[in-house]
């Protein structure tokens, strides 16, 4: 199983990947260009902050998933957790014309309908199979609609 991924190290890493979204129009080099990359802002569930967190998202059959991976971890990441206590959130999309911003509502995905999204997931994103394989715990699904 893999291990909980350093938070010190997360938070620099998306830190400076937030940075370089914003200053690009949603552009980023590295690990992570050319993919489809949104920045999610929750509300903290304990804090009731702002969080920004740098994820990938899929558009599958009409609608924009995210996916809370946390490269397998056994603990869901920290969005997850705001989201399930706070569903409405903000997403800033990549845009040809800059960085667009969206007010959505986020609904987990109930098991069946996750999966029937899973494997169109898997097909774009083959590691994401990987991370489930390495973790006891079901990864969630997000769809994202506009609020």
């Amino acid at each position: 199983m893999a291990d909980r991924p350093d938070i010190g190290d997360v938070r620099e890493f998306n830190n400076a990947l937030i940075e370089e979204f914003r200053a690009n129009g949603g552009k980023v080099a590295g690990q992570f260009a050319g993919a489809n990359l949104l920045l999610l802002t929750t509300t903290g569930a304990r804090s009731g902050q702002p969080r920004v967190s740098p994820l990938a998202y899929f558009r599958i059959d009409g609608k924009l998933i995210i996916i809370g991976s946390f490269a397998g971890s056994p603990r869901d990441p920290a969005w997850v957790h705001n989201l399930r206590a706070n569903p409405r959130a903000r997403v800033e999309v990549g845009a040809e014309t800059g960085v667009q911003a969206l007010d959505v509502t986020a609904r987990e995905l109930p098991i069946a309908d996750r999966e029937d999204v899973l494997p169109k997931v898997v097909a774009a994103a083959p590691v994401v199979a990987e991370y489930q394989a390495n973790t006891s715990r079901v990864i969630p699904l997000f769809e994202l609609q506009p609020a």
